[in-house]
């Protein structure tokens, strides 16, 4: 399957007696999908994970945002289908909730409000536990996949040239070898891939077995988000509107809003920037809610009935690791997901990514014209993840205090964020041309150059902006409204 990062080849034949085996190392959603992919290529796939899973859609420890909000975009919604065929259909049947983009949402950026017209896409708000439960189904289903767990992946086996397998110590029970914990164990493998999440240690593990690490692009806003479950009282949240929501911009720092869950909860969630993160306890995160720029959000949430206290989240730094250009790298060493390029949560893209990464690796490996060495796979699940990147790191980079590696900007981003900043005056109230075509590039279902066409590019450049509703819609443009 892959080869030589800087060679051609066959995917490399084991000449053990069970044949051809893959490693993914963490069975998130991103580790779920490459295994199911590895799975059509290996004789074996093992899946190595330091939670014990659970046996329903229970929040994992090892997933430390998984009690926070978590979108669906379109983009994941078509991988996912992709994938796993009739998925959608099985979370729509679990009781997801589906908000209509900009119908169903009561919505503010920038000072403007949107204008609640027929949607042209949709998002599932439903909890991540709950996506990755029908998942985990799915993948686990399969007896070419077995999971290893609850154990730790602690370095790579092999050299610079080919990774051999992975070392993996078991997590829990009596703690041996002078308190280190029990000797690790050599996991032979072909394939190794990587899918331990924004934590992964695959850098330094390379360079132990003489490999290059990766250079690592990184743009960190200090923001800071906290939430917690209310169940609503609100006549209108849950029948006219099914979620509120507020955009935070580098004029306006503060953003934050309300999302419907699966059981008819909802999720309130604020974030702020270093220095103004908002706070975990009750009192300091109810007041919070009253630094948006219009009180809507903090009036539901002092009407609402609480559920759970607000559990906060602080570590949302952009991260890119470019395993994509050459270097000193092992064949047969592949990252994925998180592991590959993280994303400030805030903006929703990660199971989205984790899915188009998976479709990415399944295509790659598929195409009979082009042999599917380690480098040109690597490439695949990079390209699959750029848009986000540019969208997240293109809208932290202009916020305040925004530090690291990825900031500096270059000439040719000026024009293209001039010509970005008349799109978004123009898409809150733009229900055929612009508003449509910038929610599919936002959901990733489209390619930014649709923002490009022609059709929109005259709107954007000539058309006016148009008309929106001087406070918060709370109900559907009579104009254009409804699903």
């Amino acid at each position: 399957m892959v080869n030589h990062a800087q060679s051609t080849g066959s995917w490399p034949k084991s000449d053990g007696a069970n044949g051809r085996h893959a490693v993914v190392i963490g069975g998130s959603l991103a580790g779920l999908l490459a295994a199911h992919v590895l799975a059509g290529h290996a004789d074996t796939v093992t899946v190595v994970e330091r939670d014990r899973l659970p046996d329903g859609p229970q929040p994992r420890a090892g997933v430390p945002q998984g009690r926070h909000a978590h979108v669906l975009l379109e983009g994941g919604q078509l991988a996912l289908d992709s994938l796993l065929p009739g998925f959608m259909a099985e979370l729509r049947a679990a009781g997801a909730p589906r908000v209509g983009m900009p119908a169903d949402m009561v919505s503010w950026s920038a000072g403007i409000w949107f204008r609640r017209t027929a949607p042209t896409t949709h998002i599932y708000t439903g909890s991540r536990a709950q996506i990755e439960h029908l998942v985990r189904e799915r993948v686990l289903a399969n007896p070419v996949i077995t999971v290893v767990g609850p154990a730790e992946a602690v370095g790579l086996v092999g050299d610079a040239s080919r990774v051999r397998g992975v070392l993996v110590r078991e997590r829990g029970g009596d703690a041996g070898n002078g308190g280190a914990g029990p000797e690790p164990r050599t996991l032979l493998a072909d394939v190794v891939v990587d899918a331990s999440g924004r934590g992964s240690r695959a850098p330094q593990w390379l360079s132990a077995i003489g490999g290059e690490a990766p250079e690592e692009e990184t743009i960190d806003t200090g923001l800071a988000y906290a939430s917690r479950i209310y169940r609503s009282k609100s006549a209108n949240l849950g029948t006219e509107s099914l979620a509120y929501w507020v955009y935070p911009n580098a004029s306006q720092v503060y953003g934050g809003g309300v999302l419907p869950l699966e059981d008819g909860t909802h999720l309130a969630i604020f974030s702020g920037l270093r220095g103004s993160e908002p706070p975990t306890d009750e009192d300091g995160f109810t007041a919070f809610a009253a630094r948006l720029p219009h009180p809507f959000v903090h009036e539901w949430l002092l009407e609402a009935e609480p559920q759970t206290p607000p559990f906060g989240f602080r570590s949302t730094s952009n991260v890119r690791r470019r395993y994509d250009r050459p270097g000193r790298r092992p064949a047969g060493f592949l990252a994925t997901g998180d592991a590959l390029c993280t994303f400030n949560p805030i903006y929703g893209q990660g199971m989205t990514v984790a899915a188009q990464c998976a479709v990415a690796l399944r295509d790659t490996l598929a195409d009979p014209r082009r042999t599917p060495t380690t480098h040109r796979v690597q490439q695949a699940l990079f390209a699959a993840s750029r848009q986000a990147w540019d969208i997240s790191a293109g809208a932290d980079r202009s916020m305040p205090g925004a530090a690291g590696s990825g900031v500096p900007t270059r000439a040719l981003d000026r024009p293209v964020g001039w010509y970005l900043k008349r799109v978004q005056q123009r898409y809150p109230g733009d229900p055929d041309v612009v508003g449509p075509a910038f929610r599919s590039v936002l959901s990733l279902s489209a390619p930014v150059t649709t923002l490009f066409a022609p059709r929109v590019a005259r709107a954007v450049l000539f058309g006016p902006v148009g008309a929106t509703p001087a406070g918060p819609p709370m109900t559907r443009d009579a104009t254009g409204g409804g699903r």
